[in-house]
Formats: C-alpha cells, structure tokens, sequence
C-alpha cells in the first residue's frame, strides 16, 4: 500500500450518524414493514389483558398488591402457554418461566401476610375492647402478649399487692376476668373490671421515681384471671416499637382518668366505666399518691382520710380550695366581735388610728 492510499484511509472520517438533511424521501406506498404479519393468537392478548388490569388496580383497593402480583403471575402463564403452543420461541417461553416464579413467590408471601391471625379466647374481648379500636393489626397483638407476658390467676381474697410491702417496678397487668378491690389502710377505694389495668397510676409513677411501694391495698373480690407483663421487657420492647408506645400511654393515661372518676364514686360499676372509655386523658402524670390518696403524701392522720371518705375529689385535693367550697364542720365559726371589726365603717376606723 503506497503512501498516499494510507493518507488517505486516514483522513476519511467514519459517519456514524445519520444525515436527515441529504436523506432521500421515501414514498408513500413503500414502508418499511411492506407486508404486516397476521394478528398473534387470542393467548397472547389475553396475556397482555392480565398485565392491564393488573397495573390499573388503584391503590386504595385493601388488597391491590396481591391482585397486581395475581394478574401478572396469570399473565406469565398465558404468555408461556403462548410462546410453547403457538410460537415455539425458547427464549420467550424461558424468560416468561423466570417472571412467573419471581411473582408467584411474591403473591405467596402478601397472601401469607394477609392471613387472619387467630387470637387467644381469653384475650379475643380485651383485644376487641382496648386495642381494635386504635387500630393495633392482630400481628402486633399478638407479638405484644405473646413473648413475655403471662396469664395469672388469684383466688377471692389473695392480695395482688401490699400496701407499703409491695415493690411497683416489676410489673404491669390488666384484669381479664373477675374483680379487685382497692383499700387504702382497710377503707375501700374504688374497684377494678376486667380490661382495665390493675397497677398503671403505680406503672406511670415509677417512671418518675423509681424504688416506690404500693400505697394502697389491691385483693381479688373474686377468682380473678389477668395479663402480667415483666416491666423491663415491656419498656424495652416498646421502644422499639413507636406505635404501640404511643398506644400504651393512650391506654395507660385513660386508665388513670377512669381511676380518677372512681376515686370520687365508688359504687361506678363496669357498664359506667366503658362509657367513661370515651372520656380524655386527662391526669396521665399523676403520682399515685396524688391519684389514689387524695390525702397529702406524708400525712398519717384520720382527719385526711375521713374528709377523703366523704367523698372530696381527687382534682379537689390537688388544687387549692376554693372560697366558694363549703366550709369544713370542724372549721371553728367567726366570731361576731371580728365580724363586726370586718365590716366596721372606713371612717370610724381612721378616727381611731387618729384620735
């Protein structure tokens, strides 16, 4: 090859590109596809059908993952049916083969997670109750009652707690079946139905000051069943699960308010406290010596308790009195003498501090 043929090959440059400009029109009677092959068979639109509706299932439908997994798994079929049958092309049939068992297993999986979750007969009501209305999935129930938890019984008269004995920081229950009754020194304060918790005021207290003891007595007024959590396996497996933390101080914060109004009736019976469900939290960081004994916190004497049993509220003691409330029997009367000097004219009293 002489010099000049390789100069050149060389300087001819390589047209990758199309040139529109110096482009030929084509007319119209010859296309590029002159003659169109026939229409495929009712199998392969069938096929495309299934995947259409597949992607037009709107979202807001419960269970549109599983309908979409559903119709492309069916689609994938059709489409191998297709490709063997009426195609015979290999590479169709096998990569059809492949999107059919990537979907299939995925459809398995959402049916699997979609399955009823059959919950225990003794917690079926306290579910329904408590937890069905905030809308708990049953998974998340039943993962809650099902690790470290327990079901205790008492018999009528066993104590659940001592007053002044027993440590608050180990547990946290909810009554299923039977009835408590709470005392403070031998006098009868409110008592305690099933789905209510037995110890949340102790529960709330304790996580503010640690190393408490129960202040009131709590006894089974009958064969009594309830739900028993270890209170640091609880604590540390609602931290790691935000939605039922914000859950149990919904429930905990309401059980307390519910104690609250039973503080000041104690005949309310079961039927009055599901009503009082409805009502809002309102005293969630209450002590239990502030919810349970409307008495100061460090006083011993009868009179407290006397004025607490005749039936002064709770929100009363933790206030100061109103001018307006009823005076106490014991409260001595004002003498008229100092009634008189009350009321005394503004001038006589200036007349005497300047004589």
């Amino acid at each position: 090859m002489d010099p000049t043929q390789a100069s050149a090959i060389t300087v001819t440059p390589l047209n990758f590109f199309l040139d529109f400009r110096n482009a030929t029109p084509v007319p119209l009677n010859e296309t590029v596809c002159e003659n169109w092959r026939e229409i495929h068979h009712l199998v392969f639109h069938m096929a495309n059908i299934c995947f259409a509706i597949g992607l037009v299932i709107p979202t807001t439908f419960n269970l549109h993952m599983i309908a979409l997994r559903a119709m492309l798994t069916i689609g994938c079929v059709l489409f191998i049916i297709w490709a063997t049958l009426f195609r015979c092309a290999l590479d169709i049939m096998v990569w059809n083969v492949v999107f059919l068992l990537v979907n299939f297993l995925h459809f398995i999986y959402l049916v699997y997670k979609k399955r009823p979750i059959k919950i225990d007969k003794e917690l079926s009501s306290l579910y329904k109750r408590m937890f069905e209305p905030l809308h708990v999935p049953p998974e998340q129930f039943q993962r809650l009652t099902g690790q470290f938890c327990n079901i205790q019984t008492l018999k009528t008269g066993q104590a659940y707690a001592a007053e002044d004995k027993t440590s608050v920081d180990d547990r946290l229950s909810i009554l299923l079946k039977g009835k408590m009754k709470v005392s403070y020194r031998g006098h009868f304060l409110h008592n305690i139905y099933p789905c209510a918790f037995i110890d949340s005021p102790e529960f709330r207290s304790t996580q503010m000051n640690r190393g408490e003891k129960f202040q009131v007595s709590i006894t089974a007024d009958d064969n009594c069943k309830f739900l028993c959590w270890t209170r640091e396996r609880l604590t540390f497996f609602l931290e790691s699960e935000p939605f039922l933390f914000e859950i149990f101080k919904h429930l905990i914060g309401k059980d307390i308010t519910n104690k609250l109004y039973s503080l000041n009736d104690p005949t309310l019976n079961d039927k009055a406290s599901q009503k009082m469900d409805q009502q809002p939290t309102l005293c969630s960081q209450l002590s239990v010596m502030q919810m349970r004994n409307s008495m100061a916190s460090s006083s011993d004497s009868e009179d407290g308790l006397q004025h607490f049993l005749r039936g002064t509220s709770t929100a009363s003691s933790l206030r100061p009195p109103s001018p307006h409330l009823r005076a106490s029997q014991k409260m001595k009367p004002i003498e008229e003498s100092v009634e008189d000097d009350v009321f005394e004219p503004a001038a006589a009293t200036r007349v005497q501090a300047h004589p």
